[in-house]
């Protein structure tokens, strides 16, 4: 247990647990509403908001704020103005946001933009800190406050909106929500990473769970897992923290698979005997 007497891997965990708790709250709800690559344009035009940032001499994880908000406004926007191919508004923000980040990187003079793109949990500063406290809790209180309308929406807007959800309204705050966690996670675990984090664990509680509420708490679950698990791995073999994290979450998922499969095969296996 060495690897607490670091004040650093102290805030490293404290981190990667409030993160694997709010992130499967906003997957779960991504994934069902099949914008699964929403994460992925979000976390690139983020990139965009940390060179704005260093550019303009502001705190980047403010800029990678603003950035999400607006992205995510306009996937929304777009998304409402073409209903069949909602898809559509996420290539297209996610080309906007990597054209952008390009272009803006070229006038960063600092190493610090490297570090978004794959994240640094374990330099986590006191702001950051703070920042990642105080969005976990405006992800947690608002899930459960909009549980059953958030529920309503990622099955059906329609049938929502004739049971009475503010269907508007609570899309406009999920929106809000997902681009302040993608943000924020894309600093610690890196831009590039963060819609893994996203996806891999509600993909692995969709193999165990049989209702909302328990792949919920099994994303949960299985995040939490990937987070601790890849911050020891990471600790003692000396590798990048936010790319191990992703691996064991991608290892997980296919054991899964295949521990899903194990009936199936023995299935087939004694019908082929019988015969």
């Amino acid at each position: 247990m060495a690897i607490f007497e670091f004040e650093f891997m102290q805030r490293a965990f404290l981190v990667s647990i409030l993160l694997a708790l709010i992130i499967p709250c906003i997957g779960v709800i991504v994934v069902l509403k099949r914008l699964s690559m929403i994460g992925d344009s979000l976390a690139h035009t983020s990139l965009a908001g940390v060179a704005a940032g260093l550019i303009l001499n502001i705190n980047p994880v403010a800029g990678a704020i603003t950035a999400c908000i607006a992205a995510s406004l306009g996937i929304e926007f777009i998304r409402k103005r073409l209903p069949k191919y909602a898809e559509m508004s996420i290539a297209i923000i996610m080309s906007a946001g990597i054209g952008l980040a390009g272009v803006l990187s070229g006038f960063v003079k600092t190493a610090n933009f490297n570090s978004f793109l794959f994240g640094s949990i374990v330099a986590i500063s006191d702001f950051e800190l703070r920042l990642v406290v105080m969005v976990s809790l405006l992800v947690l209180i608002s899930f459960v406050l909009l549980y059953k309308e958030l529920f309503f929406i990622s099955l059906d807007e329609r049938l929502a909106r004739l049971a009475g959800v503010p269907v508007w309204a609570v899309n406009f705050i999920f929106t809000i929500l997902t681009a302040v966690t993608v943000s924020v996670a894309a600093r610690t675990v890196g831009a590039l990473i963060v819609s893994s984090l996203m996806v891999i664990p509600t993909a692995c509680a969709m193999q165990y769970a049989k209702s909302y509420k328990r792949t919920v708490i099994y994303s949960i679950c299985f995040a939490v897992l990937f987070m601790i698990s890849g911050l020891f791995i990471s600790y003692y073999l000396r590798l990048k923290p936010g790319g191990t994290i992703v691996l064991i979450g991608v290892v997980c998922l296919l054991l899964s698979f295949a521990v899903k499969g194990l009936p199936r095969i023995f299935k087939k296996h004694r019908s082929a005997k019988a015969r």
